[in-house]
């Protein structure tokens, strides 16, 4: 995100600019562009035609003492402002669903591409912040594509056609008007680009703040068991006063705007209606043509003030815009290659690591694995021991594709998993992490994640399998129960029970257990390891685990330290060896439930 933020600092002098990149997205609703324009170039054309009534009223109504012909001018004027009411309407109504639709297109569309984005970006960037983006920067850009754009619209249209209308009235007062333009329309564009400025920089600062709750609420209990509300509500309270100054400077910056924009507008209306007098006085222009001639230069003038305000609303959804775009122009690091390789079918379930080094982006110099070698074979059950940051973890990123290594390669069923579509690698695996994560929906819902089409018989019979299903019957609505946002209604062994149903469900090929029996108590780890154990027959699995007792029955097991392999073989095998892993089986087995980690320390 950093280079983006770059070149859209490089495009902040470019004022509206970004707006145009919501052009793709207008163009696509042709009819209805098309019915706002009717309709806005039909508002500004009555309006236009109402000084023209007036004028020819006061003249020749007026001048001639005829009721009847003051009665049409009334008459007149009644029918166009029925005519300005249904215009305005109208104009109201498709811009207005104009804007709802393109932000709801730009809203689907920033949070695909968010889900496409490769985890790699997610190591550095704020969810809160992404939120922001898709809440409170989608509702600028929806103000601008609406209300503001039609409004800055028929402002346009009504400056140069009142302007217009001015010169063919009287030229000579119109220079006075046409010669203050410019002094009014410089500064507009001055300030528009130091309110856009400004603008942006109280967006990310409130999305900086939104970001910073968001972490916050999304860990309440924490917040709450070490005491800490005092000290998160201080730093909140902090960014949203820096956030407050931030928007306080633009709405400065748009006030000293528009005081300048209205003094001069008004000030040269003022000076028009004091030199038409004088020529209505000396006999050189009617008293209707001075009244035509002042409606259309206080058109102009509320039209321009109307504009100044409007500019800096604009400036506001340039602001967002550019932030929208900053995500979408993220490219994700992981892609499918531009002709993808099949994967053979059916499944064979085959894995291989080839002389695989890695190392985190943070961390360049540091690398987690190390040419890494080894083969799973179809069916076998392999189980991978170490110590915390020995590279375990990495190793499932690494086959599901979340990062590339930086040499090596890595085979499922004979292919390179560079060369394959990454969803068509992903649907071959299965996995339970450690860290499960459980949505804020039913118990059914969080279960058929694994595979949504599943039927309602195949959920409820993967809940059974992973022994779920005996907890599930006691929710008050069972399997339709509301589980809470992060599974808040379920203990920890439950919601590890809904994510191996979930991998059950998923039915893959290649199953990857992260630690999967850890959040269980004695009794239902037996339970869900028997059932584990029904359901990886025929499937290639992985076990990643600290407490050994978890893997006895691993057709291997590999101890990794430090990125490398140490030690390889079953357990009897590495126990007989009186290796690393042999002293820690002792420690574990007789000291009771010592973990590889502490024993190791």
């Amino acid at each position: 995100m950093a280079a983006a933020c770059r070149s859209a600092e490089a495009a902040r002098s470019r004022s509206l600019q970004p707006l145009r990149r919501l052009f793709p997205y207008i163009i696509r609703y042709r009819k209805m562009v098309a019915g706002a324009v009717a309709s806005l170039v039909a508002a500004a054309a009555v309006t236009l035609t109402l000084p023209l009534a007036v004028g020819r009223m006061i003249d020749r109504g007026f001048g001639t003492a005829d009721s009847g012909l003051v009665a049409n001018y009334f008459a007149i004027l009644g029918a166009l402002v029925a005519v300005l009411a249904v215009a305005s309407a109208c104009r109201y109504y498709f811009v207005v669903t104009l804007g709802e639709r393109v932000v709801a297109d730009i809203r689907r569309d920033v949070f695909a591409h968010v889900t496409e984005l490769s985890p790699s970006f997610f190591d550095t960037a704020q969810s809160g912040e992404i939120v922001s983006r898709l809440a409170a920067d989608t509702t600028q850009v929806k103000s601008a594509v609406g209300a503001t754009a039609s409004v800055a619209l028929r402002n346009i249209i009504l400056v140069f056609g009142a302007v217009a209308m001015m010169v063919v009235t009287s030229p000579k007062l119109s220079a006075l008007v046409i010669v203050a333009i410019p002094m009014i329309l410089l500064p507009l564009v001055g300030f528009g680009r130091s309110v856009r400025r400004k603008s942006r920089a109280a967006q990310d600062m409130l999305a900086d703040a939104t970001a910073y709750a968001s972490e916050q609420i999304a860990s309440v209990r924490t917040l709450q068991a070490f005491t800490n509300e005092g000290l998160v509500t201080t730093h909140f309270s902090q960014a949203v006063e820096a956030a407050f100054k931030a928007a306080r400077s633009s709405v400065f910056a748009r006030s000293v705007l528009t005081f300048f924009a209205i003094f001069t507008i008004f000030s040269s209306v003022v000076a028009v209606l004091w030199f038409g007098s004088r020529g209505v006085l000396a006999g050189t222009i009617s008293p209707g043509t001075l009244g035509q001639f002042l409606l259309y230069s206080v058109f102009a003038a509320g039209a321009l003030g109307a504009l100044s305000e409007v500019w800096g609303e604009l400036s506001q959804a340039a602001g967002a815009a550019e932030r929208l775009a900053e995500i979408l122009a993220e490219k994700p690091a992981i892609e499918a290659p531009p002709n993808p390789t099949a994967m053979p079918t059916p499944a064979k379930g085959l894995v291989e690591f080839r002389d695989v080094s890695f190392s985190y982006s943070a961390n360049p110099e540091l690398p987690t694995l190390q040419r890494l070698s080894f083969s799973v074979e179809r069916g076998e059950t392999v189980a991978i021991v170490g110590s915390s940051g020995a590279g375990k973890s990495t190793l499932f990123s690494l086959l599901m594709r979340f990062y590339d290594p930086q040499s090596g390669s890595i085979m499922v069923d004979g292919v390179d998993i560079r060369e394959v579509d990454p969803k068509e690698l992903r649907s071959r695996l299965a996995l339970v992490p450690q860290d499960v994560t459980i949505f804020a929906a039913t118990a059914r819902e969080n279960i058929a994640f694994g595979r949504p089409e599943a039927s309602g018989a195949e959920i409820e019979q993967a809940a059974s399998t992973a022994v779920a299903d005996e907890f599930i019957a006691r929710l008050d609505k069972g399997i339709e129960t509301q589980v809470g946002e992060h599974g808040v209604m379920l203990s920890g062994g439950q919601r590890q029970r809904i994510a191996i149903a979930r991998a059950i469900l998923r039915d893959a090929p290649i199953m990857l257990l992260d630690e999967a029996t850890s959040a269980l108590d004695a009794e239902s780890e037996m339970l869900v390891q028997r059932a584990v154990e029904r359901s990886m027959r025929g499937r290639t699995t992985i076990v990643i685990a600290h407490r050994l007792a978890t893997v006895l029955k691993a057709d291997r097991i590999l101890v990794m330290h430090e990125g490398e392999i140490v030690e390889e073989g079953t357990h009897h095998s590495l126990v007989a060896e009186g290796g690393v892993y042999a002293r820690v089986a002792k420690l574990q087995f007789d000291c009771g439930g010592t973990s590889f980690l502490s024993a190791a320390e």
